[in-house]
């Protein structure tokens, strides 16, 4: 089975989270954090920068690895590295995803998440508190 390796971005502000759901291909319309694929050459903090800034016209700065995920889809492995980000410029423009939320611990469930994501949901509302 090929092995798929991306980032995403679990951007913080204060109490909420990010959340974009997904505009196209398989997956359109589930719910994620913002990333996407590492390139050749590229260490997974360049990746997620240039990702957001490419799919938000957004600069963020990379903070600690919050938690690898590997977990398989029908058709691929998907090894995805989540990183804490802060949002350092931009404006958060959706050039990509469908649509986007701020979620806080409270609605953090109430988004229908794609199943790798999901694995991330209660390692951050531990830390939301």
């Amino acid at each position: 089975m090929k092995t798929v390796r991306v980032v995403a971005a679990i951007m913080r502000d204060g109490n909420k989270i990010y959340a974009t759901q997904r505009g196209y291909g398989e997956f359109k319309g589930g719910w994620e954090f913002p990333g996407g694929k590492i390139e050749p050459g590229e260490t997974p903090e360049d990746a997620l920068v240039r990702e957001i800034r490419e799919e938000l016209a957004t600069d963020i700065s990379v903070g600690e690895l919050l938690h690898t995920i590997e977990y398989d889809y029908e058709t691929f492995h998907l090894s995805m590295d989540c990183f804490w980000c802060t949002i350092v410029g931009g404006n958060l423009t959706l050039l990509e995803a469908e649509d986007a939320k701020w979620l806080t611990r409270d609605t953090l469930r109430s988004v229908e998440w794609l199943p790798a994501d999901l694995e991330l949901i209660d390692r951050i509302e531990a830390v939301l508190g």
